[in-house]
């Protein structure tokens, strides 16, 4: 239950308090440094993670990140490091829409030179489902006869 004392600035600030606890995943950039500047400027990490709205073990390793690397950004996440680059992902996405008939195993090898560096089949069929395009297999069909395809 929230207390609100007489003045209008006090209850405001306590609004925006609660409004500012939503749930979020990380500090923005924008907060990070801002912390790390009241940490250098003497605050205590109590105070910032009061004035920040955040645990203080998230302050705390914030400051020992900033300490030991001189850095305040976030650190990139964990997980399978991708085999192509953005660069790579645009060039391949151009040979498609340029050669609309190469299957995803030829365009992986036309890829596979430039990159220098082997890639899959299904690494390609997966930037270009990214990118927006897809069915890149080639379709068996029947061939038509002459009468057939003329109709009637």
């Amino acid at each position: 239950m929230l207390q609100f004392a007489s003045s209008g600035s006090s209850a405001e600030s306590e609004i925006a308090k609660v409004e500012s606890m939503s749930r979020r995943n990380h500090l923005h950039d924008e907060m990070r440094w801002r912390a790390v500047g009241m940490l250098r400027a003497g605050a205590r990490q109590s105070a910032v993670d009061r004035e920040l709205n955040v645990h203080r073990g998230v302050i705390h390793r914030l400051w020992n990140h900033y300490q030991r690397d001189q850095n305040a950004s976030r650190r990139r996440g964990s997980g399978r490091w991708r085999i192509t680059t953005t660069a790579d992902d645009r060039y391949l996405l151009q040979c498609a829409r340029r050669r609309r008939t190469l299957s995803a195993r030829q365009l992986a090898s036309q890829l596979s030179a430039p990159a220098g560096r082997p890639i899959s089949r299904q690494t390609v069929s997966h930037r270009l489902h990214e990118g927006g395009l897809f069915a890149r297999r080639p379709v068996v069909c029947v061939p038509l006869s002459p009468a057939v395809a003329m109709g009637p």
